[in-house]
């Protein structure tokens, strides 16, 4: 197993599994994103994510995307968007390697939160996260806008 910063040529394997993960989450169609995006959006002057890669064999079968934000109450802070292993590695130590390297960024940037979101059903995600020291927050719900909403609600304000 050797864990590595992603680079612009494993975008498609990143893509690859950000859409096993949309699958896993009974989203299979959400995925619009291309390698373009990925190549584009994490590999230019000022990258909006960055990614580690877990490869087995010379084969990417896991992969850990985050990006910087900014907390008014911490300061600089990093936001796992996302923690994916291939169905057939699960179990295999190499999302505990990922998320151990992401909590080493972490501690490296010397930021003073690191965050994600796992969904209310996927317990073992929940537990491994619990075990591993960090805290699910119940009283907190995520909010989003999507394309339809954004132009509804710029469309509702422009009539005003």
């Amino acid at each position: 197993m050797n864990i590595r910063k992603g680079e612009k040529k494993d975008m498609k394997a990143v893509l690859d599994l950000i859409q096993e993960l949309a699958t896993f989450e009974k989203e299979p169609d959400a995925v619009v994103l291309t390698v373009a995006d990925l190549e584009r959006d994490g590999f230019e002057d000022y990258p909006l994510f960055h990614t580690f890669v877990a490869e087995v064999n010379n084969e990417i079968v896991g992969i850990a995307l985050y990006y910087y934000r900014y907390s008014t109450w911490k300061g600089k802070t990093i936001h796992l968007e996302d923690l994916i292993v291939k169905e057939k590695m699960r179990g295999s130590g190499l999302g505990f390697a990922l998320y151990s390297k992401i909590i080493e960024q972490g501690q490296l940037d010397k930021v003073r939160r690191i965050e994600w979101n796992v969904l209310d059903w996927n317990t073992p995600a929940i537990d491994f996260y619990i075990k591993s020291g960090a805290r699910i927050l119940d009283d907190w719900r995520v909010a989003q806008m999507d394309e339809t909403g954004i132009s509804n609600f710029l469309e509702n304000l422009k009539a005003k």
